[in-house]
């Protein structure tokens, strides 16, 4: 028998009391939590697989004080929202059709044919709310010490099932994976075209969940010789695959996270407008869009220093670029973009004419500013008299 180790989530007393709620004997927690607490992981999120309908589960937790919000009820989601986190709770399903982009479920009662209907096997364990027995119906155990991601049952149904799970096995693999299994490998490489299917926001999210992981490197290597990376990202090449390779060993080598979006910026060409287009193929938000096209930028910084770049684009895309191009952004760490300070009524003090000149002079003063590494207002003060010093007659 396997049971939970000892960890930080368990005893919480809100999934006690959500546990005394809905009968700790028609409840198991179930898929991340239990199989990161078995690797020794931190867990995120909790969730609850319940033999309860969705209505039952509403009505039990409001007679015990816990509120609840149903965030996927047509597909028995009830989301309970407790002191230490919510936690959602869903009623065991089993697929009654599905065509590879969404499923028709129906309510079930039975454990295996709940967990029969998931992804991988090591995302179908469940555990005991009480006795922390896990169970594993299909091996889940086996490999996840193996360190395998392997589906259940057979794997081209899983995956014309739906067609996102062969972004979720590169994304496991990339995660837990050590040799990936070749049947589920196989699969994914026969299926590999039905990506085009698939929402582009689903694709997104996907691609950049699995970039922000520790080292995705390797795993894009292994889903372009699938031939789904050029299903998903066809400006991935060789070249940009290198270029990944190089951008993951610098972040590790400066001490930075990874970061999904400016991996990505990675594996497409320096070319703003193709990252306009990428990011428009791929429903990135507004934000996430003019990050990657100002890292597409990258080729035009010919050598600026770095808080000089931070304070002309900003830091984010400043430390994107610079680690894109191979350079230490060790000078932003720990700095702040600063405020040009001078006004221009600053300026007309001196007996400028409020105008132009005033606006051209500010620009000189802040170029040679920037340039000195942001001193301090006596420096500025230096600056706008070298400015209306070196000024036409008519400025001041």
């Amino acid at each position: 028998m396997t049971t939970l180790p000892a960890n930080d989530w368990t005893g919480r007393p809100g999934l006690a009391l959500l546990a005394r709620a809905l009968g700790a004997g028609d409840i198991r927690w179930v898929g991340g939590a239990v199989r990161d607490t078995l690797l020794g992981q931190a867990v995120k999120d909790i969730d609850c697989a319940t033999r309860l309908l969705p209505a039952a589960v509403i009505d039990r937790c409001a007679a015990a004080g816990i509120r609840t919000v149903p965030t996927g009820i047509d597909h028995g989601t009830v989301t309970a929202i407790l002191a230490d986190g919510p936690v959602e709770v869903t009623t065991l399903r089993r697929d009654v059709s599905t065509d590879g982009r969404r499923a028709t479920v129906a309510f079930a009662q039975d454990w295996r044919e709940d967990a029969a209907r998931r992804d991988f096997t090591i995302n179908a364990l469940y555990a005991h709310p009480e006795t922390l027995e896990v169970t594993d119906f299909f091996g889940g155990l086996d490999d996840l010490a193996a360190r395998r991601v392997r589906f259940i049952g057979d794997a081209e149904q899983r995956i014309r099932e739906d067609h996102l799970r062969i972004l979720r096995f590169f994304r496991f693999q990339a995660r837990f994976g050590g040799a990936p299994d070749p049947v589920a490998l196989a699969a994914c490489t026969a299926f590999a075209a039905t990506l085009k299917g698939l929402s582009r926001e689903r694709i997104g999210g996907e691609l950049l969940a699995l970039l922000s992981l520790p080292d995705p490197a390797p795993t894009l290597r292994l889903m372009a010789e699938a031939g789904v990376l050029v299903v998903v990202l066809p400006e991935a090449h060789g070249p940009e695959l290198s270029a990944l390779e190089r951008l993951v060993a610098l972040e590790q080598e400066q001490g930075l996270a990874g970061d999904g979006l400016r991996r990505l910026a990675a594996l497409i060409p320096a070319v703003p407008a193709l990252a306009e287009t990428v990011a428009a193929r791929l429903r990135l938000s507004k934000q996430q869009r003019a990050r990657l096209v100002c890292a597409a930028g990258r080729a035009s910084d010919d050598g600026e220093a770095p808080r000089a770049l931070a304070y002309r684009e900003g830091m984010a895309c400043a430390r994107d670029r610079l680690l894109l191009a191979g350079a230490d952004a060790a000078p932003l760490s720990g700095w702040e973009v600063p405020r040009f300070p001078l006004k221009g009524g600053q300026i007309v003090a001196r007996g400028v004419a409020a105008g132009p000149d005033v606006a051209r002079i500010m620009q000189a003063v802040e170029r040679c500013w920037v340039a000195e590494g942001f001193p301090g207002a006596a420096r500025i003060e230096e600056l706008v008299s070298e400015a209306l010093a070196s000024a036409p007659s008519g400025d001041g």
